[in-house]
């Protein structure tokens, strides 16, 4: 299983967070996501999570990579 550690901004909230997990989560090859409010830290784990299409989901979620 590959890992992929990816800083965002804007994460506020518990909201925040589960948008984040199901707007990653719905990505190929994604077996799960966690979030850090406090740091902004998104973990995301999975067969093969691309760090280009992550960062491209998060920027149309509104997280921006920090």
């Amino acid at each position: 299983m590959a890992t992929e550690i990816l800083t965002v901004q804007n994460v506020k909230c518990g909201g925040c967070a589960s948008a984040i997990t199901n707007g990653l989560s719905s990505l190929d090859g994604i077996d799960s996501v966690e979030v850090d409010i406090e740091s902004g830290r998104v973990t995301v784990y999975g067969s093969a999570p691309e760090r280009k299409a992550l960062a491209a989901k998060l920027a149309e979620l509104g997280y921006p990579e920090a």
